[in-house]
């Protein structure tokens, strides 16, 4: 899937945002990110493609694996969500998802669902899956089954391609596929309420031999916003900032 290859500008909705790189950290260039998450001082990453996609445990410092499960060839990996000691991880055309063990990466059970497979975030209690459209599907964290779904609406438009996903206060940021661009979406009703653009994080030598930008991770407890892309060289640490100060 979507093999091609922060002055945040943000719509008024928003606020009018810079950014800063607070810190970089090392990235796996062999790892095609799909899903992104940050809990107790690690990052969990997803990564696909077929034969080579993963669900790893990595060392945010040095962007060491500490642990590594890789999924069989026929699946290309896509987003993944912790939810309690589980992870939930999806794949893009397979119409399979896997519920692994936190700790062991023991795989606990299959589920399945209808169309592709992009993005997965959680608020703590249900799961918000992206599939390629310009709607959200909203699952029970429990069972997995499908609740109701939202539409993404900027300025009234439909608003496609919603990549991965991270539940950041409240909201949730999603990667739109082929861009630099990142959009907060209101999670009951769609409405996309900003937009930011990640443009120039990496220079022209670094982005040589990358995919598109995709990763979101978010440390609720030290307020970290992490951002990186599929077969990025780094990890960025990003803070925002209001413009005018």
């Amino acid at each position: 899937m979507r093999v091609f290859g922060l002055l945040l500008v943000a719509s008024s909705l928003w606020g009018q945002w810079g950014y800063q790189v607070v810190k970089t950290y090392p990235h796996d260039r062999e790892a095609f990110t799909q899903g992104l998450q940050f809990k107790d001082g690690f990052l969990y990453e997803g990564t696909g493609l077929q034969g080579r996609s993963s669900l790893r445990k990595v060392k945010l410092e040095t962007g060491i694996v500490l642990q590594k499960l890789s999924l069989p060839g026929q699946y290309f990996g896509e987003g993944i969500s912790i939810i309690g000691d589980r992870i939930v991880q999806i794949t893009w055309q397979s119409e399979v998802g896997f519920v692994w063990g936190l700790k062991d990466f023991k795989l606990q059970r299959q589920f399945t669902y209808k169309g592709e497979g992009w993005g997965l975030t959680t608020d703590g209690k249900n799961l918000y899956f992206s599939d390629g459209t310009d709607e959200i599907r909203i699952l029970d964290g429990n069972t997995l089954a499908e609740l109701r779904r939202i539409k993404v609406r900027e300025d009234g438009r439909p608003v496609r391609d919603l990549n991965e996903l991270e539940w950041v206060e409240g909201e949730i940021l999603a990667n739109v596929w082929q861009t630099d661009r990142i959009v907060k979406v209101n999670p009951l009703d769609g409405r996309v309420t900003g937009s930011v653009d990640l443009s120039g994080l990496l220079t022209a030598g670094e982005r040589a031999g990358t995919d598109v930008m995709n990763g979101i991770a978010y440390d609720s407890v030290g307020k970290r916003l992490f951002v990186t892309g599929k077969l990025w060289p780094k990890v960025f640490e990003i803070k925002l900032v209001k413009k005018g100060k």
